[in-house]
């Protein structure tokens, strides 16, 4: 029997679509924090999920888990890690999404994979996007406030995952429909705000020349 078997299909379909969310957001504490519970035998591990708990993976994930969370925490930088890390967290989310169902399927583990990577881009460019519109306010608590937030949603989702599947499957759905409402607020201010960049530096282009 594999790891899996201890679980029922919602609880897999749970897990994954949690992994998949909380990737788009701190990658390298979902890494950190799974492998560390199974390590510590917390928790099952189902499918491929059991590597994580390798010591040298977590040494890895561990390492980045400290990088990622003060680079998180600073203005400006936290906007260029995010950038760096859209190559990362979309992949990663749809590669541990589909290492649930390792035991299962292929179509399982395509299907997954599908819905990790989709969670994980959506809750990536969620959580871009915001942290660049606050960071066009100049004081740094909003930007702190934003970041202990993620860090909160993040290991209350990953504990609901196991503790108590279909609220964080729940909690999920919810933020999903959050972001399809936030999204596109939030780039359509991005946008006024490049543009009034843009306007500004050619009008002191223009004076130069004048």
């Amino acid at each position: 029997m594999g790891a899996s078997d201890s679980f029922d299909t919602w609880q897999l379909v749970a897990l994954a679509a949690t992994l998949g969310w909380a990737s788009g957001i701190r990658l390298y504490a979902v890494l950190f924090i799974v492998g560390g519970l199974g390590y510590l035998g917390w928790v099952p591990l189902p499918g491929g999920l059991a590597v994580l708990a390798h010591p040298f993976v977590l040494a890895a994930s561990g390492f980045m888990f400290a990088v990622e969370f003060f680079a998180d925490k600073i203005p400006g930088v936290d906007t260029v890690w995010d950038a760096v890390q859209t190559f990362v967290r979309i992949p990663a989310g749809a590669a541990l999404a589909a290492s649930v169902f390792g035991d299962s399927s292929a179509a399982a583990a395509l299907a997954a994979a599908i819905l990790g990577g989709t969670l994980a881009a959506g809750s990536h460019f969620t959580k871009a996007g915001s942290r660049m519109a606050i960071n066009t306010s100049p004081e740094p608590f909003s930007n702190w406030a934003a970041s202990f937030g993620e860090d909160l949603a993040v290991g209350t989702l990953l504990w609901l995952a196991w503790a108590h599947p279909l609220v964080a499957l729940l909690l999920v759905a919810l933020s999903v429909l959050l972001m399809i409402w936030l999204i596109p607020k939030v780039f359509r201010f991005l946008r006024r705000l490049f543009g009034r960049m843009s306007a500004l530096a050619g009008g002191r282009g223009d004076g130069s020349l004048t």
